[in-house]
């Protein structure tokens, strides 16, 4: 490891400030793809495939210290200041004009235990007044396994959800009349933006997940879909408290990372690419 970082997070409710310590190291470059783009796939010898792992198992130990940490700043949040700050960050969503124009939208069902970004305003807007969001279709995810399969499905009322063994709020796979619900992945038309949640974040697009590979996964199967369709790729944003940005460069990635495109934050957008910072 070269170096170290030391940062402070201090919330207006909290005498106190935070303390964090993450390492500084050197990771891999991680590259932001469009859909016409591809790495190419090279042939590596024994030793060189070794010593990726060794970097590989390195990297994912760092993740793990990032999120026990950042895991415990959100559980001390007080919980008034977490209302706020949920009340915020959906406001500013609901009145972007990148949210108001999109079509279609993958996003997330937030769950309290995990501590997740609110995003209860937003999924109710488009399901209770599609005069005023513009006929948005909705996709939502369902977990189908324990190896990061995820689906995304088409919902058109809260109703459409239930809990999963987990308690955690999904779409049925079937509709009430015993219809598959439509998968975005065989979706005849693209969808726009994708309102991601995640563990923690910086100001260069690195996202740290929770650690099943879901939506890593998921995003490279529908970057694939949207190449093979000819599509553009749509916007990635995600929705973060302020315990969850991070220090630029703290956040340990892997090839297999997928970067975002801007947060959502609860003193407003931070746009990341140049395709970001042009339309909001």
């Amino acid at each position: 490891m070269i170096g170290a970082r030391v940062f402070f997070i201090t919330t207006p409710l909290q005498r106190s400030s935070i303390t964090f310590f993450f390492p500084k190291i050197p990771t891999r470059p991680v590259s932001r793809f469009s859909p016409a783009t591809r790495p190419p796939i090279v042939a590596m010898s024994t030793t060189t495939t070794n010593k990726s792992q060794e970097e590989l198992d390195s990297i994912f130990k760092l993740k793990r210290v990032v999120r026990s940490t950042v895991r415990k700043s959100l559980k001390a949040m007080d919980p008034s200041l977490r209302t706020q700050q949920d009340d915020a960050i959906q406001k500013t969503v609901l009145e972007a004009p990148w949210f108001k124009s999109c079509r279609g939208l993958c996003a997330y069902i937030s769950c309290k235990s995990l501590n997740e970004v609110d995003t209860s305003k937003i999924l109710s807007e488009i399901l209770q007044h599609p005069d005023t969001m513009s006929t948005k279709k909705l996709y939502v995810p369902r977990v189908e396994d324990k190896n990061s399969n995820m689906r995304m499905l088409h919902i058109s009322h809260m109703e459409d959800l239930i809990a999963n063994s987990m308690n955690i709020l999904e779409p049925a796979p079937v509709d009430a009349q015993g219809n598959e619900r439509e998968d975005v992945l065989q979706a005849d038309e693209p969808i726009d933006l994708f309102i991601l949640p995640g563990l923690a974040f910086d100001r260069c697009g690195r996202r740290l997940g929770r650690g099943g590979g879901y939506y890593d996964t998921f995003l490279k199967r529908y970057q694939d879909r949207a190449k093979d369709k000819g599509w553009r790729y749509p916007l990635m944003v995600a929705l973060s408290y302020s315990p969850q940005i991070l220090e630029d460069g703290s956040i340990p990635v892997t090839p297999n990372d997928v970067l975002i495109d801007a947060l959502v934050t609860p003193s407003g957008v931070v746009p990341i690419t140049p395709r970001a910072t042009e339309i909001m």
